[in-house]
């Protein structure tokens, strides 16, 4: 099994990042391979919402740069984790205009993220972690992935580089993390095959304009 993360911090070994290898060094200990994608220092574009991914259906974005190479990763994988800093109360906008492309790409092609485990987690100074941590859940949820959980929510504390190390609380929280997912990744593997996987129903779409 592999999981790929994704890094949204401008810093390539940043908070964000210690952050993910606690959790990914949780993984590694079950046998899961890993890789970790630095996103926040690249220029990506936001979404044309231009629908070309809806009518080719190709997994591609027409904008070309790395993320249809991501979303190729991401497909294969059987988890993935999302991780930003917080800049505002928000994710970085990097990070952002990465994750709109291309979990609509796999929205618009048959849900190529569905049923895989997905995790986030979110480095912050001070405040503003609960609503970075709720908008990458919000990708999660929107494409059915399945969600293992800590003892708290997946936000640790720190400023400059390495300093989230000294969150105790938050190094145990991205500790528990890593290795509920990596128990959730294996009664998913395990479970093929044996557990009927629901059908997937096409998206039904309610505007309240009338």
């Amino acid at each position: 099994m592999k999981v790929v993360a994704f890094n949204g911090s401008p810093n390539m070994e940043g908070n964000t990042y210690h952050a993910i290898r606690i959790v990914t060094g949780e993984l590694e200990k079950e046998g899961i391979e890993t890789e970790i994608i630095h996103v926040g220092n690249k220029t990506i574009r936001g979404c044309l919402a231009c629908g070309q991914c809806r009518k080719k259906r190709d997994e591609k974005c027409v904008a070309e740069d790395e993320v249809n190479e991501w979303i190729q990763k991401m497909k294969e994988a059987d988890g993935i984790i999302l991780g930003s800093p917080v800049h505002y109360s928000s994710i970085g906008a990097t990070m952002k205009a990465f994750l709109d492309r291309a979990y609509y790409v796999a929205g618009n092609n048959n849900g190529i993220f569905r049923h895989k485990v997905g995790a986030a987690v979110v480095a912050v100074r001070r405040s503003g972690g609960l609503p970075a941590f709720d908008q990458l859940n919000h990708y999660l949820t929107y494409s059915e992935m399945m969600i293992p959980t800590s003892c708290y929510w997946n936000v640790i504390h720190g400023t400059k580089p390495g300093e989230a190390l000294q969150d105790e609380e938050g190094v145990q929280i991205m500790r528990i993390l890593g290795k509920n997912m990596a128990w959730l990744l294996k009664l998913v593997e395990n479970g093929k095959g044996s557990v009927k996987e629901p059908e997937r129903e096409n998206k039904v779409v309610t505007s309240f304009i009338r």
